[in-house]
């Protein structure tokens, strides 16, 4: 970029406090605001808020988010817990308007699927920028098979409806279908720097990412005597025959995933991806009445990378065993790259005081 093209702007940035990978992402796209001297301004809640608070300027919002019970979204819940954070989140939306938006004034907002700083966006009539995986739903064509439409249609609201009219989506995705609209473009998974930088090798062991809910399976892969399986997410330490648990540890769990031979967790697109990076095939588990994690999964079986375990029984487990060499060759074609094409764009939209932005603003409201 000339230096004649640079201007210094100011970002909210909003990230979903839900998971860690919309922070994961944050993660690598804020410095790279802040070293091209952007001023920015994080927004999130939750896990988000934990996992950014200590290096970035941080507004903590309230924000609402689904809850699961034994790997399956709890509809009713998901529903009663948001009831109760309702009140608050009214209370923190006047605090955002007031000390970040209007005290702040931004020039541009970047939401990571974050719903208060895109309807703020929207109210004080400000570019805004979705970076995410999910506006693939939205805005990409791909294969859905029948089972998952009705889950399809109600995906596709909910973010219509947490990213109601976003001018210019940046999506991140491991499958490349067609754009929906000329506002619209895709790029590979932004992955963390300590991924970038991991030097993979192939040991003996199978790498397991589980929460509660998955004590069928883990007792299913006592049968596998030949496989040694390391287990995080179980919050244990100890080892039960060929299956070993560790406790939370980020330095311990990269440096399992960079060396083990399969993956086996949910289809969360974070790890998914990360695991495709190193070319690690990929045993996934979807959430039930979570789309995102049913299409994940099924993409990820249509490319070859691993395989989509929407029932467990040990038939499909040695089935994934047994073709581990297959998934591995077809991973040899995965396109390895690092963040730079979407930082590019980024810095498209952003120059000469958010001019490309704007005129994608324009043109939606006009």
């Amino acid at each position: 970029m000339l230096g004649s093209e640079i201007s210094m702007v100011k970002i909210v940035y909003g990230v979903s406090g839900e998971g860690s990978g919309h922070s994961s992402r944050a993660c690598e796209i804020v410095p790279h605001l802040e070293q091209s001297g952007h001023t920015v301004k994080v927004v999130s809640y939750d896990r988000g808020y934990n996992n950014l608070k200590n290096d970035f300027d941080v507004f903590e919002t309230e924000g609402l988010h689904i809850a699961s019970v034994d790997n399956r979204v709890s509809v009713v819940k998901t529903f009663t817990d948001n009831v109760q954070r309702l009140l608050n989140c009214h209370k923190k939306l006047q605090i955002l308007r007031k000390e970040v938006f209007e005290k702040f004034n931004p020039d541009c907002v970047i939401t990571d699927f974050e719903p208060t700083t895109a309807y703020l966006a929207n109210h004080y009539d400000l570019p805004l920028i979705s970076l995410d995986n999910q506006h693939r739903i939205r805005y990409m064509t791909y294969p859905c098979p029948p089972y998952l439409k009705k889950d399809q249609l109600l995906a596709v609201n909910i973010i219509r409806a947490m990213v109601p009219r976003p001018d210019v989506s940046l999506v991140t995705t491991f499958y490349y279908g067609k754009s929906m609209n000329d506002r619209t473009f895709f790029f590979p998974p932004v992955l963390r720097n300590e991924v970038l930088t991991l030097q993979t090798c192939r040991k003996e062991h199978i790498l397991l990412y589980l929460t509660s809910g998955f004590e069928s399976f883990i007792e299913q892969l006592s049968s596998f005597k030949r496989e040694h399986f390391l287990v995080y997410g179980c919050d244990r330490n100890g080892k039960d025959s060929n299956i070993t648990f560790k406790r939370s540890s980020k330095e311990g769990f990269l440096h399992d995933l960079a060396s083990c031979k399969a993956v086996m967790a949910t289809a969360g697109f974070t790890l998914m991806t990360e695991s495709f990076h190193l070319r690690k095939p990929y045993l996934a588990m979807p959430m039930q009445g979570q789309f995102e994690q049913g299409l994940n999964a099924v993409l990820l079986d249509r490319l070859g990378y691993g395989a989509n375990l929407c029932r467990v029984n040990q038939e499909a487990i040695s089935s994934f065993l047994y073709h581990l060499p297959d998934f591995t060759k077809n991973l040899a074609e995965y396109n390895i790259s690092d963040n730079s094409a979407i930082k590019a764009k980024i810095d498209e939209l952003l120059a000469n005081n958010c001019a490309l932005a704007g005129e994608y603003h324009r043109k939606r409201i006009n």
